[in-house]
């Protein structure tokens, strides 16, 4: 027996023991698995409670303040802009050489005046309420009896892919007796400069800005320019920011086109003297062919001039 069981195989002697073994074995780890699943997503074990690390939450909490955070940069941001923008076009307008004051000072006396006396215009109005030509006009010919040579200059430019075609009048003033070096000087006068930025739906920072503008602008060409490019940076700012579309009439080259492109000059005041002349001229009295018989048959009745129709 003992030999026999000694030739009996390992295997097959524990085979009874091995499958009665791993049959328990396999109950045994399925019911450990099964206990770690369920307690891995019961709600009531303690992985899933509050109280224990919860991975979604800390996810959507590191959102939020990522949010915050971007919106309190954004907020920063936004007020950077705007001050500097401020800063900007008080720094400009600051600037001003002896030539550009004392055209200031005559355009603010003529403005004055103008206002006060209310000087009948083409327009059949006052030159304060009257036209924009009517008002340009008359402030043009009292620069020229102060001793400044101003125009009345026209600017025109064709359409393009980026602005439509258009046209705009302004007053200029041409001096080269002030530079050193004898350059010429030219300075542009605006009378309605702070209406040309103002839009309707814009917002309160924009606003605050363009309340800063003068009302009337008097300045060199090169100040403008400047000046025109922190404006229409604060314009496409503000757009933006109100999901608007952007107007043509509002891009920077269309207002650089306004004041800043080729222009035609017209002087105000020879073609309104010529038009007084022209107005102030006595009538020559004419007669027509009737008046010959008259003339003949009564020396004594006097016409000075006489048309003969043929």
């Amino acid at each position: 027996m003992a030999e026999a069981a000694a030739k009996t195989p390992i295997s097959r002697r524990n085979s009874g023991e091995v499958d009665k073994y791993s049959g328990e074995s396999e109950s045994a780890a399925l019911m450990i698995f099964g206990f770690l699943e369920e307690s891995e997503w019961s709600p009531d074990s303690s992985c899933y409670s509050g109280d224990s690390f919860h991975g979604g939450d800390i996810v959507e909490e590191l959102e939020e303040e990522e949010v915050v955070d971007e919106s309190s940069c954004n907020v920063e941001e936004n007020k950077a802009f705007w001050e500097s923008q401020e800063q900007f076009v008080q720094a400009t307008l600051r600037r001003s050489s002896s030539i550009e004051t004392k055209i200031r000072h005559a355009v603010k006396d003529a403005l004055k005046e103008i206002n006060l006396e209310g000087i009948g215009c083409d327009c059949l109005g006052p030159v304060a309420e009257g036209c924009r030509n009517c008002r340009q006009r008359e402030i043009s010919d009292r620069l020229r009896n102060a001793g400044y040579s101003c125009n009345i200059c026209k600017s025109k430019w064709r359409s393009s892919t980026e602005i439509p075609s258009g046209e705009h009048t302004y007053l200029e003033v041409v001096d080269s007796t002030s530079s050193k070096r004898g350059e010429t000087i030219r300075v542009v006068i605006e009378l309605n400069f702070r209406a040309e930025f103002e839009m309707a739906r814009a917002g309160e920072e924009y606003n605050s800005l363009i309340r800063r503008l003068p009302e009337a602008f008097v300045g060199k060409a090169e100040r403008l320019r400047t000046l025109i490019k922190i404006l229409c940076s604060a314009t496409k700012k503000c757009i933006k920011d109100k999901k608007m579309h952007m107007p043509p009439w509002r891009k920077h080259k269309y207002m650089q086109a306004k004041w800043l492109g080729k222009c035609e000059q017209n002087s105000s005041s020879v073609n309104f003297s010529a038009k007084n002349l022209d107005q102030q001229a006595p009538r020559k009295h004419r007669a027509s062919l009737l008046t010959f018989d008259l003339l003949e048959n009564m020396p004594s009745l006097h016409c000075s001039t006489a048309i003969r129709v043929v």
